[in-house]
Parts: C-alpha cells; structure tokens; sequence
C-alpha cells in the first residue's frame, strides 16, 4: 500500500508554510492518542468534546494534534494502517488549532432534542462521503479553517483543497447532512449513539454487563430488535436500551413479543404500560 499521496502532501502544505495537524479518532486509538499527549506542548492538542454538551465522552472523542513533524514514526504507523479508520490529516495557519476545534464543536451536535445525534467528522469515511459528495462552494462552511484535508477514502488516499479557509457560520440547512447516509454508516452512527447514551446515562449498569458478555454484539442485537420492531424513535430505543439492561440475565421478558396484528406504536405502548405498572410507576 503506498503512502506517496500523503507524504507529497504532508511536504507540500510545509513548503506553502502551512501547519500539519491529525484529527484522531482516539476511542479505537488510546496508545496513539497516548504517545501523541506524552511528547507533545500542551498547546499543540485539543480534545474537541470538551467545553461541548458531550464533554463526558471526551476521553473517547476525537483529538486534534499538530504535528509538524512529516518524518515523526508514529505518522508512519497511521499510515500502514488507514483501513483502521483513526481519522484523516489538515493544514492550517499558525496558530488556527483552537478555529478548526471550535469549527467542528459548532457542527458536532445533528437535529433538536430528543432526537440529537454526534456527527462523526472525525471518521474519514464520513469526510471523504461529505466531500465527494458538496459542490465546490460549501467547502469552506464545511472545511472552515483548514487550508486542505488528506485522508484515506477506502480505496485509496485523497486530498482536498479548501477554497475559501477561514470561519464560517453554520448554514441553517447544511447540505453535508441531506446526503444520502449508506446503510452501514447509519447503522454505524445508531450503534454508536446508543453506545453514547448507555455511558452517559446508564454507565454502572453498562460496565457490569460488558464485564459478562461482548457489548457491541449485546447493542447489535437489541439495534435488529428495534428495527424488527419498528421502534425508531429515540424514546423507543432508549427504553428498549435501558429496560434490556435491567432484565434478568438481560433477557427481555416473554410478553414484549409482538402480537398478531399490533403495530408499533401499539406494540410499544402495551409493552411501555406494562412495565411502568410492574415497576409500580402506572396503573395498568
């Protein structure tokens, strides 16, 4: 797998005078992340989650580094391994690290309450969809500061160029999120929504059942479940999360099968009455 494209645009934007900096996915990438904040002034990172309404996930959110340093091993590892999906690579100007987190923490929460989502720009596959995807013209309200972006598209390693770098105010209708979303990303980005939820709000309970069973495969199961269902709503999926978390053996009981002829919003309702009145928080 070659990695010139890269290492021709990593040299490139140095001779523009340009600075270099990763966007890290760190929650697969901790001892890459753990390096980076080893070695490096504590002025040349950011975790964007923090000072951000999801702030108690900024130790599995994504990092910023500058790294200007094109010959450093650690940008070598990455390299070897873009189908690991850790992120993609910017310049900037001088001193523009704190414009492109505060950018992206602008851009970081998708929809209103109770229907809020993360959107996940630090995955390169969800850059490399949005740029392929914009005209020319919304690059720089997507892009904002950074000068260009480099990253691993899937199949090979791309680079895009930003028009107009600079701050940009968050279009009230941002085309990035009327693209068409690929199954595999939508059922990626409800994973880790429901991930995000169970940590935020459930995390005790959440730790004890991954300390007994693989809790992506408990999540996928229950994910199936809701679309089998039709339970869509995040009202839906979060009482489906929270109630399998608190049954016995994590087995959901019998009567929350659907009945013939019950369509979903009746099916949720029945199962919802049910268990508020066994937990004695509603008569039946």
């Amino acid at each position: 797998m070659t990695h010139s494209l890269p290492r021709q645009w990593m040299s490139e934007q140095r001779r523009l005078g340009h600075s270099l900096c990763l966007v890290l996915d760190s929650a697969d990438e901790h001892e890459m992340r753990r390096s980076l904040l080893k070695t490096l002034p504590f002025d040349q990172y950011l975790s964007v989650y923090r000072e951000t309404p999801v702030a108690e996930l900024a130790d599995v959110g994504p990092f910023i580094f500058i790294l200007d340093n094109p010959d450093d091993p650690r940008l070598h590892e990455l390299l070897k391994v873009p189908e690991r999906n850790w992120g993609w690579f910017a310049s900037l100007q001088h001193g523009d690290l704190l414009a492109l987190a505060k950018h992206w923490r602008e851009r970081l929460m998708i929809g209103a309450r109770p229907q809020q989502a993360l959107y996940r720009f630090h995955d390169n596959r969800v850059l490399a969809r949005a740029v392929e995807y914009l005209p020319v013209e919304a690059y720089p309200a997507y892009l904002g500061p950074a000068i260009s972006v480099c990253y691993w598209q899937g199949e090979r390693w791309a680079s895009t160029d930003n028009p107009a770098p600079g701050a940009c105010p968050v279009p009230d209708e941002p085309l990035w999120l009327q693209m068409p979303v690929p199954k595999l990303q939508a059922t990626e980005a409800r994973l880790a929504n429901a991930h995000r939820h169970l940590l935020a709000e459930h995390v005790e309970a959440y730790a004890r059942l991954a300390e007994q069973q693989d809790h992506e495969a408990w999540l996928s199961s229950l994910l199936a479940l809701a679309d089998a269902w039709g339970w869509s709503a995040p009202e839906q999926l979060a009482f489906l999360l929270t109630q399998s978390l608190k049954a016995p053996a994590y087995t959901l009981p019998v009567h929350w099968q659907v009945r013939p002829d019950e369509n979903p919003i009746e099916h949720f309702e029945r199962v919802s009455q049910a268990t508020a009145f066994w937990q004695g928080d509603a008569p039946l």
